[in-house]
């Protein structure tokens, strides 16, 4: 890896654990998802880096994927389990972390206890030429050691200049299809999720978080205001994943009907909500680690 390009990850993973850190101390009872999220996106344009997608706040049964809209009117109450993930880019170069909150309350310790341990035997095992399934195997029995379940189709996954889901995936339990074996100078982001319930998550609802499609498809559309619309999403985001909200400074108005017509002419994709089949609570600790010679770096400690 040049001197330059890890320099990037470096400072993006500085970055990142900062923004996890302060945006943590923000959420408390009563106060607001969407300021939350803008105060945490906020703070880290003004490091001088990019948001490599939009700060995530899912809670209790909600593993992932929810960001507020551009009114939202949700707050966090006393006894929520918040899953803040954020991600951080410098010049392309992502790094993607996140930690569990439980507000106000400790009802939810060792579960949170288990994801952040699960993370640190994955971290101990991880250098190039290991077995991914292995290191699944290693998260799955550390979390059931605390009488929990790992969420089995939820993974870890690889990073790339501007790509944040690069085809590797880190495997939460023990299976064979996690037999591959990265190379020295992988990025990978590790993000064991841990649960009371089923151990295995569904797709519930929009997200309010988008991604743009290759501009290919673009030449199949004949309506020339979604192609113009789409080109301005392309240019905006690039082929990072971005918020309703963001939009607004693109198209002011009839911004849900505007996606909502690109998603159906497959110009960009919506990520669903991704809801534990039992409704039982979801804890998740991540972090970003560079494969070394014989270990790995962790970027965003």
């Amino acid at each position: 890896m040049e001197d330059e390009v890890y320099e990037k990850y470096k400072l993006a993973g500085k970055i990142a654990s900062k923004a996890r850190e302060e945006g943590a101390k923000l959420i408390k009872p009563g106060v607001s998802l969407l300021k939350v999220a803008n105060k945490i996106e906020s703070d880290i344009k003004k490091q001088g880096a990019g948001i490599a997608f939009p700060v995530n706040l899912s809670i209790n049964e909600i593993a992932a994927h929810y960001t507020p809209i551009i009114d939202d009117k949700k707050i966090f109450k006393k006894g929520d389990v918040v899953k803040l993930d954020v991600g951080v880019h410098i010049d392309g170069y992502i790094a993607d972390t996140a930690k569990t909150i439980e507000i106000g309350t400790k009802n939810y310790t060792d579960m949170i206890k288990a994801s952040s341990d699960a993370l640190d035997a994955a971290i101990e095992m991880m250098k190039p030429g290991i077995n991914l399934g292995e290191v699944g195997k290693k998260i799955e029995e550390t979390i059931q050691s605390y009488d929990y379940k790992p969420v089995d189709n939820l993974t870890g996954h690889s990073l790339e200049k501007y790509n944040l889901h690069s085809g590797i995936s880190v495997p939460n339990i023990n299976t064979k299809i996690g037999g591959i074996q990265p190379k020295e100078e992988t990025v990978l982001a590790i993000e064991p999720f841990v649960t009371n319930g089923r151990g295995h998550i569904n797709s519930n609802g929009n997200s309010n978080i988008y991604l743009s499609k290759k501009m290919i498809r673009a030449r199949f559309v004949r309506d020339t205001r979604s192609k113009i619309l789409h080109k301005k999403i392309k240019t905006k985001f690039n082929t990072l994943p971005f918020a309703q909200r963001w939009c607004k400074e693109i198209f002011p108005t009839n911004i849900d009907i505007i996606l909502k017509r690109l998603t159906h002419l497959g110009l960009i994709q919506n990520y669903p909500q991704l809801k534990e089949q039992n409704n039982a609570i979801v804890t998740q600790k991540e972090h970003t680690v560079i494969l070394k010679e014989n270990s790995c770096e962790v970027t965003t400690v």
